[in-house]
């Protein structure tokens, strides 16, 4: 027993979360023999397939998840948001984030969070117990609160990600190794707050998974060269979370969950190159590099992923889409979209939602006019400074999916039927016995 157990009192139930970022659904369920620690879980409590959100981008995921509240709400859309009436553009940090985090409903009800790994929380917030912020943190020293947290972490070698670049090597071998040893520290960190800590709400996220899912996905789906090295680690995976499971205490509920699904990447869709070639953008001069060097002509450009924006009169800078042709140049923008197809015929698009239908809240002014979910095999890309082709390859052969992300529920009451995202924050709160006001949120609760 640590000094966790011996501390609590009875101040009602508790909730760990574990993030496995990026892990579809099918894999797990599909191996239950190779994860037997997640197929207990899904056995005796509850599990199933859940939808991400639009976009299903990790850095727009993410708050949403820890919200309940769609990117109308939170503020954040991708990786990269461009600022209200310039062609500025910057990558959303934790501050950027503009609905309550779920561990912010905690603390407000006098109860503890501890919050590890979590993506877009950079920097940590100094009003919960302890955190360690995650993806786009610059290192360890400047991601830890408080103090104590960084040196343990410094003194474990703790990684806030792999290094994703090794994965663009031909030879996967050191790639392997960095995201297992990024995977073990991620572990032992977990392991020993769970233990140590006088916790409420234990939210950590394993950030590894997306990065392996990222190069060596089709090698599992299509029996390649790696598919052996990527079933092992996803055994530690399972291993670390049924070790993390007999730890916990009793009144205790683990939840674990992707935040969005994965799918073999076939084609990377340069959408600006092929917005550039059937007209629709134009840049000032051959030397373009970002969105700010378009031409007052450009009628639409892209964001990733899949994030369509009309080059409105009023709206942009150098706006040349008149208000009163919105719609029609809209629609037309849509229809050329959905007819898009790839070298194999296939259409790229899934479907093409507007941005009323898919963002609201008081942060849709940086709402996309279009997103494009894509169709399994297309990863869609937005730069600016030119591609050779519309459709191309790169070093990656995994891509995030709306579809088949997960959600596993230590309690066989949980109903996982027709559920997203949106869902899992006020099901940790009725969890945990927390009041709130369901108008609050996007989602519902599953308990």
């Amino acid at each position: 027993m640590g000094l966790f157990d011996r501390i609590r009192g009875d101040d009602g139930p508790r909730v760990a979360f574990f993030g496995i970022d990026g892990v579809p659904y099918s894999l797990l369920a599909e191996h239950t023999e190779e994860f037997p620690n997640l197929a207990a879980m899904a056995s005796e409590g509850s599990a199933g397939a859940i939808d991400s959100i639009v976009p299903p981008e990790s850095s727009a995921c993410w708050p949403s998840l820890t919200t309940g509240v769609n990117p109308g709400e939170t503020g954040v859309y991708g990786f990269q948001d461009r600022e209200v009436g310039s062609y500025d553009t910057y990558v959303p940090m934790g501050r950027d984030v503009q609905a309550t985090r779920v561990w912010d409903r905690i603390e407000d009800a006098d109860r503890s969070a501890t919050v590890m790994n979590v993506p877009v929380t950079f920097p940590p917030q100094r009003d919960v117990q302890r955190m360690v912020s995650g993806f786009l943190s610059p290192g360890v020293e400047k991601a830890a609160y408080p103090d104590e947290l960084r040196d343990y972490l410094e003194g474990i070698d703790y990684r806030i990600d792999v290094n994703a670049k090794l994965g663009h090597d031909e030879d996967k071998s050191d790639f392997i190794e960095d995201a297992h040893e990024t995977l073990d520290k991620r572990f032992e960190a977990f392991k020993h707050y769970i233990q140590e800590d006088d916790w409420d709400l234990f939210f950590g996220v394993f950030m590894t998974t997306d990065r392996v899912n990222h190069f060596l996905f089709k090698h599992y789906e299509q029996d390649g060269e790696y598919k052996e090295e990527f079933l092992e680690f996803y055994r530690t995976v399972d291993d670390y979370l049924g070790q993390l499971r007999e730890l916990l205490p009793d009144d205790v509920t683990m939840m674990v969950a992707s935040d969005h699904g994965f799918t073999s990447l076939e084609y990377e869709v340069h959408f600006n190159e092929w917005l550039a070639r059937e007209g629709w953008l134009s840049y000032a001069d051959d030397d373009h590099e970002e969105l700010g060097d378009i031409a007052s002509e450009t009628t639409a450009y892209s964001l990733i992923p899949g994030r369509f924006y009309l080059n409105l009169e009023g709206r942009e800078p150098r706006g040349s889409v008149p208000e009163s042709e919105y719609e029609a140049v809209r629609s037309e923008l849509k229809a050329e979209l959905e007819a898009l197809e790839g070298p194999d015929g296939n259409p790229v698009a899934d479907r093409v939602v507007t941005g009323e239908d898919a963002f609201r809240g008081d942060h849709d002014d940086i709402a996309p006019d279009l997103v494009v979910i894509p169709n399994h095999g297309f990863d869609l890309k937005a730069g600016f400074k030119g591609d050779n082709d519309v459709f191309g390859v790169g070093p990656r052969n995994g891509m995030h999916s709306f579809d088949n992300a997960t959600l596993y529920v230590d309690d066989p009451d949980a109903t996982i039927d027709d559920a997203d995202l949106f869902d899992i924050t006020p099901t940790i709160l009725s969890l945990m016995d927390i009041e709130y006001d369901r108008t609050e949120f996007d989602g519902r609760s599953l308990v």
